[in-house]
């Protein structure tokens, strides 16, 4: 009795693993320490499908563990990567003068509205158990990180490199709410006839991360969207 009531704790306790990273990634990306946001993120990311599949193994859902892991994935993958935005729109504060360079930083906190908006349209609707409609917060929070990284590796000192993120802010929050089908990369079994849009996903993916490493993400999530685009059933 003992050991099966320690078991049934064991889920939540890894998502909470999941929040504390995504904590950890806040903190990081306020610090404009990209990296580190980044290695937090992906933690989470780790604990988030961790806690899922002990819950399956232990056979032990509840409603609080349904509504822990989404508040949960909204600060690991929600509010980390808008402080992302947050922290890179700040680089440009300097061209603007009074409440302009105090709003412009703003704009970031978008990411994190609709990732909230994302979250809680998925939480009631019964038709997302094997795919997705729009843009899983997750897969968003990955983009941020590649763009994070690519801000990193190169010198973005000109005003259109701000526009640019505007408008990928803009663009990604219109996705996470958007109702574009975009297949699970949760699979049953390893069959080529049933997982090819899988399997297809996953080798050009592992090609861009060889190849870019941690900026790939950004070209992994952009094929990702663009795969189910092209798949998607009409």
């Amino acid at each position: 009795m003992g050991k099966n009531r320690l078991l049934k704790h064991i889920p939540n306790t890894i998502t909470c693993l999941n929040l504390f990273s995504g904590c950890m990634a806040c903190m990081a990306a306020f610090s404009h320490n990209y990296k580190s946001a980044f290695l937090w993120i992906f933690a989470g990311a780790v604990f988030d499908f961790c806690d899922g599949y002990f819950a399956r193994f232990l056979n032990y859902f509840s409603p609080i563990g349904k509504e822990l892991d989404s508040l949960a994935d909204l600060i690991t993958f929600g509010l980390a990567p808008s402080l992302l935005c947050v922290s890179m729109l700040m680089e440009f504060t300097h061209l603007f003068s009074g409440v302009m360079s105090e709003i412009l930083p703003l704009f970031g906190f978008l990411i994190v509205i609709f990732s909230a908006l994302r979250l809680a349209k998925f939480n009631i609707d019964t038709k997302q158990s094997n795919s997705f409609i729009g843009l899983p917060v997750p897969a968003n929070a990955l983009f941020w990180c590649g763009i994070a990284a690519i801000s990193q590796s190169m010198v973005f000192k000109e005003s259109y490199y701000m526009w640019i993120l505007l408008f990928l802010i803009l663009l990604f929050s219109f996705l996470m709410i958007s109702k574009l089908p975009m297949f699970s990369l949760k699979i049953k079994n390893l069959k080529w006839t049933e997982n090819k849009i899988y399997f297809i996903f996953l080798i050009v993916s592992i090609f861009f991360l060889l190849l870019l490493g941690v900026s790939g993400l950004t070209v992994v999530i952009v094929w990702y969207i663009l795969l189910s685009i092209l798949t998607k059933k009409s």
